[in-house]
């Protein structure tokens, strides 16, 4: 019996895989274009080059010295030779109509607002890395609530997504209170070595400032990680917990001696990076609870989350997620699901299992 069942496992897996390989060559191509070619960008360009349900149609940046060149020479992938990079929309328009484009420029989701209301009065969908997207409603639940109206009026879809914001801290963890019968608390560790991070992570982090100017500009929103508080409003969310006293923190990690990465050089006293922290209370319990340390050397990468409940779990992921990879995969990814829910500006609750595309 046990062979027997073995034998019809693997042919019904058999069957799955070619039909999803027929339906891959099949089904209609997705046209995308690429909003933003910084580190993120390019490399995002270059995974959806590769996936048979993507057609690139173009790019769009305001730089100077990206604008009007050939997308191929600047990715440097033959494939995409002959499509252009644009230093406007209007101007991609005037070629092609995507269906759908990849958002990497933005951090604050009130900037956003100002590239993404134009693209959803279009009717085309979004999948951005802009952190405060990924729960938008939290500062700003005016501007969300009007994307939100114009995207449902048009049929366009909208989302934010990554690995962190997006995944390690939210989304992950909420998955694993899938098994959960009761949940009284729910806590996230992540420690990055930054050294292995891209270089405007690195200065986001305030490698190489004084530690009193990084405070400053931290305090300002200037600096620091963005999208912590959105991470555990996200997974408040998910859990049905009214977490508004939302509370988050964050300190400089100071050198204790000179550091060198492939893009900077930090001395011994000044800033490496960062410690920051986000909490939410219900009924005066401090319910979630997220660490983030990422400085240029830290000790020990890894991802740890901690669900206090019935059953209780504790999961490591030795080494951590890798940001900068996992960032990527994880917008293109996210495209064909993003398209398969209803128009809205769109929570990543809101839309089927993450998976690979």
């Amino acid at each position: 019996m046990g062979r027997g069942c073995t034998l019809h496992t693997d042919f019904l897996l058999s069957k799955t895989v070619s039909f999803a390989y027929s339906s891959a060559r099949h089904m209609k191509k997705i046209k995308v274009a690429q909003f933003g070619l910084g580190p993120i960008g390019i490399e995002t360009l270059r995974l959806v080059a590769g996936k048979p349900w993507a057609e690139i149609v173009g790019a769009i940046d305001i730089d100077p010295q990206k604008a009007g060149r050939d997308l191929g020479k600047l990715t440097h992938l033959g494939k995409l030779r002959g499509r252009s990079v644009h230093a406007r929309l209007e101007e991609l328009l005037q070629q092609v109509k995507p269906d759908l484009i990849f958002h990497t420029t933005v951090s604050k989701f009130k900037a956003a607002f100002a590239q993404l209301e134009p693209i959803a009065r279009l009717g085309i969908s979004v999948v951005s890395s802009c952190e405060e997207l990924v729960f938008p409603q939290l500062r700003e639940p005016v501007l969300a609530a009007r994307l939100d109206r114009m995207c449902r009026k048009t049929g366009a879809r909208m989302v934010g997504t990554g690995v962190n914001p997006g995944f390690v801290m939210d989304l992950l963890p909420l998955c694993l209170t899938g098994v959960s019968g009761s949940v009284r608390t729910v806590q996230v560790e992540r420690v990055v070595d930054a050294a292995t991070r891209r270089e405007p992570l690195q200065r986001k982090i305030g490698s190489g400032l004084p530690p009193r100017e990084f405070r400053r500009l931290l305090k300002q929103g200037r600096a620091g990680h963005a999208g912590l508080k959105e991470s555990l409003a996200l997974l408040a969310h998910g859990l049905g917990w009214n977490a508004r006293n939302i509370t988050e923190h964050g300190e400089a990690v100071i050198a204790r001696k000179n550091l060198q990465t492939k893009y900077l050089r930090v001395r011994k006293g000044e800033t490496c990076g960062l410690r920051q922290r986000a909490e939410a209370r219900l009924r005066g319990q401090v319910r979630i609870r997220l660490d983030l340390s990422m400085y240029l050397g830290a000790p020990n990468p890894h991802d740890a989350i901690l669900i206090e409940g019935q059953p209780p779990l504790h999961v490591v992921l030795s080494g951590g997620v890798a940001g900068d990879q996992a960032t990527v995969a994880a917008l293109v990814n996210c495209a064909p699901r993003l398209l398969q829910a209803k128009p809205g500006l769109r929570l990543l609750t809101d839309l089927a299992l993450p998976r690979f595309a």
